[in-house]
């Protein structure tokens, strides 16, 4: 039996790991222990003790409690933290997914002691190094021993940056392997779609009906932060929303809300705060945001993974970032990178109204990217 090390911090990280979670319970119980570590990096109820009572997500063996802070502050926290864990458990690799800090303290850890890293959700590139995830994913993928990319482009990039598609085992640091698996948010979506809709009564509390809503997400760092961007944000929401009659739900991430009345001109807090037509409510689950999302009749969002879900349920999104890993998505014709510019985010909400078909070719697997994960762990990683 293999021993894995898998971390965690971010609550989009809770819920892929739910997906690898679920394979090694359900297929390779006999085969793989798995040891869950929760950095801290983002905790609370709302965040995440709920996605691991609503997803069945086994419960963390460690919580580090990095809490928030400063990204060098935080991220020496957590690689301390994940040092001290790996010297004690052993184990025959750490599992790492995305690009968070808690993804780059597991990388350093790791690397530094010499324990096989598997990183899920490899060769994702932005191309836009102020990005701190941008320098995340690529420090973590340069230590990797098994790299596994949920698309093609993915790939492409890790083979343009001198990996090796052709190397033969045995893996290491010096010899990795690279993949095209699928995406485990696939697995995750697939398998979760019609508990929420037996579970979830979020449009019927909010008085949402199916195809007639927007849903809207804003958590980053540079549209939050920024009064600027943060107000043509709002100024775009406002102005769709009462020109076109349509109800747009917000979910709000505790540090938006905290400066919403902060970055807001006075004028358009107050307009957004009177206008009926915006709901903005706390944080909701993962099951109501895939109710949320495949109900929707659009999406904005600046949220990598939301982005990947209106993809699955088909759905056209606005990206309000000024560039996307999953250009994919733009290329298919149902994404538009709008950034934070309210004339091209309403130009874009124009030119979706009047498109009749949208095309959503198969670019994230078949849905079973974590068994294929666990199946190449076993075989590679002693």
């Amino acid at each position: 039996m293999i021993k894995l090390l898998t971390i965690i911090g971010a609550r989009p990280q809770i819920i892929k790991a739910a997906a690898l979670s679920r394979v090694i319970k359900n297929k390779f119980s006999d085969k793989v222990r798995e040891i869950i570590v929760h950095t801290g990096q983002h905790y609370d109820d709302n965040m995440s003790q709920i996605f691991f009572d609503e997803l069945d997500i086994p419960h963390p063996n460690y919580n580090l409690n990095a809490g928030s802070g400063s990204h060098g502050k935080q991220t020496a926290l957590m690689i301390e933290g994940i040092e001290e864990i790996l010297l004690k458990e052993k184990p025959n690799c750490i599992i790492l997914y995305g690009d968070t800090n808690s993804t780059l303290a597991g990388a350093v850890a790791a690397s530094k002691i010499q324990v096989p890293i598997v990183h899920i959700e490899a060769g994702l590139r932005s191309f836009n190094k102020s990005m701190p995830e941008e320098i995340n994913r690529i420090i973590c993928d340069s230590v990797s021993t098994l790299l596994f990319s949920p698309t093609k482009a993915g790939f492409d990039n890790l083979v343009k940056e001198g990996f090796n598609k052709k190397t033969v085992p045995p893996y290491s640091f010096d010899n990795p392997k690279i993949y095209h698996c699928g995406d485990v948010m696939f697995d995750n979506t697939l398998f979760f779609s019609s508990l929420a809709e037996q579970k979830s009564t979020i449009l019927k509390d909010n008085h949402l009906e199916i195809g007639n809503y927007l849903l809207v997400t804003i958590h980053r760092n540079n549209n939050t932060d920024e009064p600027n961007r943060l107000n043509a944000l709002f100024r775009a929401i406002n102005k769709i929303s009462l020109e076109n009659k349509i109800k747009i739900i917000l979910p709000l991430h505790p540090r938006t809300a905290k400066l919403l009345s902060k970055n807001l001109s006075s004028e358009l807090y107050s307009t957004v705060k009177t206008n009926d037509l915006i709901k903005i409510v706390s944080p909701v689950s993962f099951l109501e945001m895939i109710a949320l999302e495949k109900n929707a009749f659009l999406v904005m969002t600046d949220s990598g993974g939301v982005q990947k879900e209106a993809f699955f349920f088909k759905k056209p999104c606005i990206i309000l970032r000024s560039e996307t890993e999953w250009i994919e998505l733009v290329n298919s014709g149902s994404a538009i990178v709008a950034d934070a510019n309210e004339v091209e985010i309403i130009k874009a909400f124009e030119k979706f109204k009047k498109t009749k078909r949208f095309k959503f070719p198969v670019l994230f697997g078949d849905g079973n990217a974590a068994e294929f994960i666990c199946e190449e762990i076993l075989k590679n990683i002693h």
